[in-house]
């Protein structure tokens, strides 16, 4: 009896003591018909499958459709092509693992789905976790759109460039036990309008198809140069359109291009390192550094040959060499000195610009100082100041106005600064009278200093205005390099003095009544807050008669 006993055992133990093979990767080991193990029962590695149908939009089965299937991040994949029923599996597909399915056939639309096989495949019985695809529906690419594309003026829009997506090209219902899943069936065409300004789409869902389906046409049309002078001049066109009205306008549509700004937008500046050409005055976004261009960023593009650009000095009497470049299909220009501009004086720049879409025009004018912000130059007065000979004695009298001169722009605020004639009895004996030099009395009444930009008034009649007329009336930019005061008003008794005398003049910025709100200043927002004394040769000068 025990013999029997140890022939029926040892089988089993040989058995259990060799490697077991699953040579048909089925999750449990080969020759195992009866298992009644746990051990045998549950796979290692259990394993799933994936199957599904493909049908046409009108529900009849698509055979030779190709279905290629990525695992999760594995490198290589598995591929199926389906039966005439239109059906297809994959087995051997890892449990819980996530599958990409692309389906294609030539002359239909491409699918794209994913799903998951679910994590309990490989229990008892084997195989039997699967993730379904389908119904998967395919549109058939045998249809064509043509969209009529004008320019804003209503002309054929000769070589417009448009792109058609068209969504939802085809379906897949999915049997997802987790919940995560994508659908992605688009076709996109590109196409080019010919010499009538017809966009031609084709290979694509008719309308019919696209109907069945739900789906839309997305048509995209890029922004162009229609009149090819190298401006873009309209803007693009996007429109959706739905199968359904497809069918309802016998597949042909019109697409009107809009000019590339609303037409009743005026031309205008947005921005740039000139705020002053837009018409902020504020310095310190006035401030080219030597050797910049000043660049120009307009709201819509301008005619490249409409642009007119003039530089000048300060005093807009001397015209400067500068050229001018239109850049980024007209939206940008830039302005470039031809050089000889220097740091520390002030610029006066006009422009006029035709908007590309003609309805529009700009006439502008601003300013520059030309300097670097973080290196504000120390504050300095010329060694000549010149006087307007009113009466052509070549000698300064009571009445007449003389012209300071500050190497920056200076601005002013508040009641004006004195200035005062040192080395000068001015009006005799011991009596300090108006712009007489006491240092030691800040109540001491001196001759107001007033700024004279050339957009101002002139201080004197226009009759012997002693500038040139400028080259363009200029922008007024509320700082100056130039000032001038009035020597002795009232002319009672006060000195004549000859042309090419010197003199000390004090500029009393430290006498001023308030501080807080009579102010002067550099351009780089240096406060004058201290007296200078400027020695200086007083200069006539005769005034024109113009």
């Amino acid at each position: 009896m025990k013999k029997h006993v140890l022939m029926a055992v040892l089988p089993l133990m040989v058995w259990g003591c060799g490697d077991a093979t699953d040579a048909d990767n089925d999750g449990v080991a080969d020759g195992i018909r009866d298992p009644n193990n746990v051990s045998v029962v549950v796979p290692s590695t259990p394993k799933g499958t994936v199957s599904g149908q493909v049908l046409s939009t009108t529900l009849q089965p698509l055979a030779d459709v190709t279905v290629a299937m990525t695992i999760g991040s594995q490198p290589t994949g598995k591929s199926a092509t389906t039966d005439p029923a239109g059906n297809f599996v994959m087995t051997d597909v890892p449990a819980g693992a996530q599958v990409l399915l692309t389906f294609s056939k030539s002359g239909y639309s491409t699918l794209r789905a994913t799903s998951t096989v679910p994590s309990a495949a490989g229990t008892v019985p084997i195989n039997n976790g699967n993730a379904s695809f389908g119904p998967v529906t395919l549109t058939q690419l045998n249809g064509s759109l043509t969209v009529n594309v004008v320019t804003p003026q209503g002309r054929p829009a000769v070589g417009a460039k448009g792109v058609l997506e068209v969504d939802r090209a085809g379906s897949v219902i999915l049997s997802n036990y987790d919940q995560a899943n994508s659908v992605v069936s688009k076709v996109y065409v590109e196409a080019t309008a010919d010499s009538n300004g017809v966009l031609t789409f084709s290979g694509i869902p008719s309308g019919v198809e696209l109907a069945r389906l739900n789906g839309t046409y997305n048509l995209w049309i890029a922004p162009m140069d229609s009149n090819g002078d190298g401006v873009v001049d309209t803007g693009g066109y996007v429109k959706s359109y739905s199968g359904g009205a497809i069918v309802g306008t016998q597949t042909t549509t019109l697409a009107q291009l809009s000019y590339s700004k609303p037409s009743n937008v005026a031309l205008a500046i947005e921005g740039g390192n000139v705020g002053s050409m837009r018409g902020d005055v504020d310095s310190f976004r006035n401030m080219v550094r030597p050797g910049e261009p000043i660049y120009v960023y307009f709201n819509q593009p301008v005619q490249p040959g409409s642009l007119i650009v003039r530089l000048t000095d300060e005093y807009a009497k001397e015209a400067l060499a500068v050229t001018a470049s239109v850049n980024v299909g007209g939206y940008s220009a830039t302005l470039t000195p031809s050089g000889g501009l220097q740091e520390g004086k002030e610029y006066n720049v006009a422009l006029r610009a035709i908007s590309a879409e003609g309805n529009s025009f700009i006439d502008t004018k601003g300013f520059f100082v030309v300097g670097n912000l973080s290196s504000p130059p120390a504050i300095t007065v010329s060694g000549t100041a010149t006087f307007y000979d009113a009466n052509s004695s070549n000698s300064l009298e009571p009445g007449e106005y003389v012209v300071v001169n500050f190497n920056q722009p200076i601005k002013r605020s508040g009641t004006a600064a004195y200035v005062f004639i040192e080395g000068f009895d001015l009006i005799g004996g011991s009596t300090i009278g108006t712009g007489e030099w006491n240092p030691q009395n800040k109540s001491s009444i001196g001759f107001p200093l007033v700024s004279y930009e050339p957009q101002t008034a002139s201080p004197v009649p226009v009759s012997i205005y002693a500038d040139p007329r400028p080259v363009f009336p200029p922008r007024a930019s509320n700082t100056s390099s130039r000032y001038y005061f009035q020597y002795s008003s009232t002319g009672s008794g006060y000195k004549v003095i000859s042309s090419g005398s010197t003199a000390t003049l004090q500029l009393a910025f430290d006498f001023l009544a308030n501080p807080s709100t009579d102010v002067y200043e550099s351009a780089w927002g240096t406060p004058l807050t201290s007296t200078i004394a400027a020695n200086v040769t007083l200069v006539a000068v005769q005034p024109p008669t113009n």
